[in-house]
Parts: C-alpha cells; structure tokens; sequence
C-alpha cells in the first residue's frame, strides 16, 4: 500500500501575491467563461433531460452534444482548479475568480482574498470566515523596507 505524500503547506505574503495576479487576471478570465459556459449548458441540458421521452432525435442529438461538452468543459475546469492549486491558490468562486493563499498573520494561519475585479491584494479572513469576513488589510507605517 502506498503512502500518501504529506503535502507541505505554502504561506504567501501581500507581495508574493500581488506579485502573481497577471497570472490568475489570465487564468481566472478563463475560469469565470468556462463556469459561465457550464452553466448555461447544465440548464440546457436539465431542460431537454425533463422532456426526454418525448424528444424527436434531432433533440437526443443536442442533448448527447450537451453532455459531451459537458464532460469536455468539467475537464478543463478541472485542468484549470489543478494549475491555481500547483501555484498554491484555492479557488473559491469560479463565477466571480474568487480566491485565498494561505498566510501567517499574527502566528496564526489565515487566507489573503482576492476576486479578479480586484486591482489588488487588499483583504484577508480567517480559515472558517469565508468571504463574509473578509477584513481589510493593515499597513504597518512603522516596518521598514
């Protein structure tokens, strides 16, 4: 029986963060038109699959395409949760490009937040908070650089 490997955990600053945003502004473009895009399908196809018995095969046949796109596009999104997940960021909401990184603040572990409408890293909440807490970032005017 294999071991699972204990993944270790990275912790980001404001900086590193900030620093990635081009990244994800590209990668989370992708990610809100896809989850749009799956949407939309998943409708589609709950409304052909309650009339199903009655559908004349030209309607089986976009009902099969749906399904397939489906497939094809939970896939990709998959593909994309992957990449985030690889550059340490949790995606939280893939209609609006949510996300956190893990950071220490104060000894204790919390999540940087961001959503991609954002110009920047400026809020953070505890582990359980969610969006809900988010709470705005100090700037320490005493640090030096």
């Amino acid at each position: 029986m294999a071991i699972p490997k204990m993944r270790k955990t990275k912790y980001f600053t404001v900086e590193q963060a900030n620093a990635m945003l081009p990244l994800l502004r590209a990668i989370l473009r992708d990610v809100t038109e896809l989850a749009q895009q799956l949407g939309e399908r998943h409708d589609r196809l709950s409304r052909l699959q309650s009339h199903a018995e009655g559908l004349d095969p030209a309607l089986r046949e976009e009902l099969q395409q749906i399904e397939q796109e489906l497939e094809r596009d939970h896939g990709r999104m998959r593909e994309h949760i992957q990449e985030l997940e690889s550059l340490g960021v949790e995606l939280k909401d893939p209609f609006t490009g949510l996300v956190d990184w893990r950071a220490i603040m104060d000894d204790h572990e919390v999540y940087l937040c961001w959503k991609l409408d954002e110009s920047e890293v400026t809020h953070w909440h505890e582990l359980d908070a969610g969006f809900a807490g988010r709470q705005k970032l100090m700037v320490n005017a005493g640090t030096k650089d």
